[in-house]
């Protein structure tokens, strides 16, 4: 057995706006605390897909909540990572259920997509583990570490808890910084922009394409002091990628600074993204990057402006098992007698563990009352967040992607049969799409 195998590290783990409505029930007895840990890989750990962290510019974080509601828990918790999947995923959901005193399905657990941060999928190190390839892999040290510092963040929020008795929901228009990543060029040819593909002039000057222009905004406060900022916004978050640094990129610089100024914990969730990137406004150079935090932080500033508190209401979690239709077993590149690159070594085995995985994916939907939150696995396309907006109606929506990354890019129907890099990226197949907005209308309902 390799030493880095993810079954050694199974074994291990065990609004600011005045409101005069009347306060809920008091037999509602609801309460939330928030937490954080620290997810900063170990020097040498690899990012993704498996250059090793040399220097951090700044730590990554794992931030959560718990909402109590009686007896029953909720925990949802946003790290500063690329991916995790497989069972290294589930073992993270199970460590925070335990102990916040939880199920597992009540306990969801997202990344905000940063390409400055690692990308790990236990199921396809099993794969690698087995045919002993070489490539670097996280390791179960740091994983059994990051566990350990999460399950403790959740006790310390345990003891925390506190009264909420209203939810805020606001909304605003962020600019210039998400557009579309599948683009038609002039003669109708689908071209796909990178997130830095700010340096070619031909490629910025593409339209901005039918993106999602709104960043939502979920308070709990109580009495009118918020307790809590919980932020969606749909774009990958990332201005750069796979050179050794760490770093929570300008979502995490965007963040902090709002939280430093609003002396309130702030969460974020990326939305469905999955063709959505910075790469009409991002040319990586230091004085952009700061430019893109700035106007993100000015749409978290103008949404938490515009929030307006509602009394809180009974709050009700559901869980639903999603099984897409899956692409066929990949070639694994080292039994064919050629000599792939570590990091195609590991995009192969991901695609093969999912290809052979016997557990459903999962959606997950917690309905606050004044506002609801749609939680999706892998990296959806944004017309999945369309959808579910479509359904919801009048009710404040806000939608969650990058839940497990095992099953990579969702696509629709239509992309799967245009092609391009998200489909060649993602292991699900044609007819995803119908399986995947039957469930989400299913749990909306």
């Amino acid at each position: 057995m390799h030493p880095q195998s993810p079954i050694l590290f199974l074994l291990a783990i065990s609004l600011l706006l005045p409101a005069g409505s009347a306060a809920p029930p008091p037999q509602l007895k609801l309460r939330a605390a928030t937490f954080q840990a620290d997810a900063t890989p170990f020097p040498g750990e690899p990012l993704i897909w498996v250059k090793p962290a040399k220097i951090v510019l700044d730590p990554l974080r794992a931030k959560g909540i718990i909402i109590e509601q009686g007896p029953d828990r909720y925990v949802m918790c946003s790290v500063d990572w690329c991916g995790i999947g497989g069972e290294w995923h589930h073992g993270l959901r199970t460590a925070m259920a335990r102990a916040a005193h939880t199920s597992v399905d009540r306990v969801a657990l997202h990344v905000i997509h940063q390409h400055t941060a690692p990308y790990a999928d236990s199921d396809g190190y099993r794969i690698l583990d087995a045919a002993h390839r070489p490539g670097l892999r996280l390791s179960n040290r740091f994983m059994a570490t990051l566990t350990n510092r999460l399950s403790a963040a959740v006790r310390q929020g345990m003891k925390r808890l506190q009264p909420f008795d209203q939810v805020g929901t606001g909304q605003a228009k962020v600019d210039r910084v998400a557009s579309m990543r599948r683009v038609m060029d002039s003669n109708g040819k689908l071209v796909t922009r990178w997130s830095t593909s700010g340096k070619d002039p031909k490629l910025a000057a593409l339209p901005e394409g039918p993106v999602d222009p709104f960043i939502r905004t979920i308070t709990l406060a109580n009495n009118g002091k918020p307790l809590v900022r919980i932020h969606f916004y749909a774009t990958h978050p990332q201005t750069f990628c796979c050179d050794g640094r760490v770093t929570a990129d300008v979502v995490g610089a965007a963040r902090d600074a709002v939280e430093k100024e609003d002396e309130v914990f702030q969460l974020y969730f990326t939305g469905a993204a999955g063709n959505v990137t910075m790469g009409k406004y991002n040319d990586s150079s230091e004085e952009v990057q700061r430019e893109l935090a700035g106007r993100l932080k000015q749409g978290m500033e103008a949404s938490i402006a515009a929030t307006q508190l509602h009394p809180a209401r009974p709050v009700s979690w559901r869980a639903r098992a999603f099984d897409p239709p899956r692409k066929p077993m990949p070639a694994l590149y080292w039994t064919t007698g050629q000599k792939p690159s570590d990091e195609l070594d590991a995009r192969t085995a991901n695609a093969a563990a999912f290809a052979m995985r016997k557990r459903p994916l999962e959606i997950q939907y917690l309905d606050l009352g004044a506002a609801r939150i749609l939680m999706l696995p892998g990296e959806p396309m944004l017309e999945y967040q369309k959808y579910a907006l479509s359904l919801a109606g009048d009710h404040f929506l806000a939608v969650a992607g990058y839940g497990e990354i095992s099953p990579g890019y969702v696509c629709t129907d239509e992309a799967q049969r245009e092609g391009g890099y998200e489909p060649g990226a993602g292991f699900t197949d044609i007819g995803t799409e119908q399986v995947l907005k039957d469930s989400i209308r299913a749990i909306m309902e």
